[in-house]
């Protein structure tokens, strides 16, 4: 419910929010975030890609009508777009928001479906970003699956971030490493994304995701070729991260 008094400054709220359960693992911290007043109406975002699930398993154990936005940009593989259906169902999500590129700007600016060899980072604006904006219009917060291990400019990240001027960011798996994830799934029984056999360790858009071939970093398929490693719905301070691609631990 939303709150009658408005809430505090997003880095006013992520300050207090970080004192109160920097400690805590990751289960209670997510327990925590939708239950606590000062992160007021809350969502999750996920990309049902390859280790999307632990964090919404971890949410169908505490509260499966959470509402849980999922970006169809329209360019994604087949295999995720069943793989997000499959995996609500399997775990009883009830609120899945499926959010799309509006159809008006999508005419306009990408009619062809051709722009991201163009301009990648248009591309992501159409179709992931501004959309994004648009569906957490009515939240103060949202939960993301980032992790610290993903790359440099995320090895401080802390469990709550201030996002912007109105909404703050939780992270409730930053401190999970590639074992952690691997053991949660099969304690769990865990199904994968089933292009994870077939060689693609990261996922986005079909057509600026490609195999990741032995011995290369799992980020190496996302923008192959490319500086970009961000697709835009992740800021700091307010503008989007464009970090180069790095030799180990890339971000998501």
């Amino acid at each position: 419910m939303p709150l009658e008094a408005p809430l505090p400054a997003p880095a006013d709220r992520a300050k207090e929010l970080n004192a109160r359960y920097r400690h805590h693992g990751a289960r209670d911290i997510l327990a925590q975030a939708l239950t606590d007043p000062l992160t007021g109406r809350i969502a999750m975002v996920s990309s049902f890609g390859v280790e999307s699930v632990v964090l919404l398993h971890l949410l169908s154990t505490l509260d499966r009508t959470v509402p849980v936005l999922f970006l169809n940009t329209e360019m994604l593989f087949e295999e995720t777009i069943q793989y997000q259906r499959d995996i609500s169902k399997q775990l009883g999500l009830t609120d899945v928001r499926v959010i799309s590129p509006d159809r008006t700007e999508l005419f306009l600016e990408d009619n062809d479906a051709l722009l991201w060899q163009k301009s990648t980072d248009a591309c992501c604006a159409l179709r992931k970003t501004r959309p994004l904006e648009k569906a957490l219009s009515g939240f103060d917060a949202w939960i993301t699956g980032r992790k610290r291990y993903q790359s440099g400019t995320r090895a401080q990240m802390d469990l709550f971030e201030a996002d912007g001027e109105n909404r703050i960011k939780v992270n409730p798996m930053a401190h999970f490493t590639p074992d952690t994830i691997r053991e949660y799934m099969e304690n769990n029984n865990l199904p994968r994304h089933p292009l994870v056999k077939k060689g693609f360790a990261s996922l986005g858009c079909a057509p600026c995701t490609s195999r990741v071939r032995d011995g290369e970093d799992p980020r190496a398929g996302r923008w192959r070729g490319q500086d970009k490693t961000e697709c835009g719905i992740h800021f700091e301070n307010g503008k989007m991260v464009r970090t180069p691609v790095r030799p180990s631990g890339e971000v998501f």
